[in-house]
């Protein structure tokens, strides 16, 4: 049974794991269960009693521990301060920084190798966060462009946020703005985030007609979806860049 721990934080014994969630009531229809970083969440709705809610998660008990397990592999997020030796990835594949003090403001990507050259250690960051967001840009713009001409729709505007949760986000005018921090990200998964923003410009909803069309641009997207979920938890976090 059920057993509450702190408030808003409950636990569980799976036969003799037991797994702690956060459980809220709300105004809907099911009950629902997420698995992130922060572990399991449960939303129910205002009255549904305690054992159905019980009774859906031992439902869901061998896919709750699976997702717990998966999860729990994946790496927390590095702190990158701008030192030489750090590695992050660029497109999916690690690379080292090497930072070297100068008046001229420059990064050089050579294989496996990138090079940061700023006037101080103070101005790495913002360098280095410069030149990433070129790349983002830079790539994605085209891919933007390939999944509008597969809609027949005009190429959108496309520009950069800062956002660590939200990807993408496609507005009423048309312009799309996708995370810079896609840059990170194997180009596949990039995609995926762009054909999904690409769709909204016809579709500004997450209807049947919209999952359609998604699946017309990008047809592997239930996976990548999942994938970026991963991938998107243990992205670096540059010290000082908000």
């Amino acid at each position: 049974m059920d057993r509450r721990a702190t408030e808003g934080a409950y636990l569980i014994d799976f036969g003799g794991r037991c797994i702690d969630y956060r459980f809220v009531r709300r105004r809907r229809r099911t009950i629902g269960i997420t698995i992130d970083a922060n572990g399991l969440s449960v939303a129910a709705p205002l009255r549904a009693p305690w054992r159905e809610v019980e009774a859906f998660l031992r439902q869901k008990e061998r896919w709750i521990k699976r997702k717990l397990d998966e999860w729990a592999r994946v790496p927390r997020p590095a702190i990158l301060r701008g030192h030489s030796g750090e590695s992050l990835p660029l497109f999916g594949l690690p690379v080292i920084l090497e930072v070297r003090t100068g008046s001229r403001r420059a990064v050089h990507h050579h294989r496996q190798r990138l090079t940061v050259t700023a006037p101080s250690s103070q101005r790495v960051a913002k360098v280095l966060i410069g030149w990433l967001k070129t790349q983002a840009l830079d790539s994605l713009t085209p891919r933007a462009e390939h999944y509008a001409a597969h809609l027949d729709v005009a190429p959108p505007l496309v520009g950069l946020s800062n956002a660590r949760t939200q990807w993408g986000v496609c507005t009423e005018d048309g312009t799309i703005r996708l995370s810079w921090r896609l840059v990170h990200l194997e180009p596949a998964l990039a995609d995926y985030v762009v054909a999904h923003e690409v769709a909204h410009l016809v579709e500004m909803n997450h209807s049947k007609r919209f999952w359609s069309l998604l699946a017309k641009l990008y047809p592997d997207w239930r996976r990548a979806r999942h994938q970026l979920e991963l991938a998107g938890a243990s992205l670096p976090i540059i010290q000082g860049v908000t």
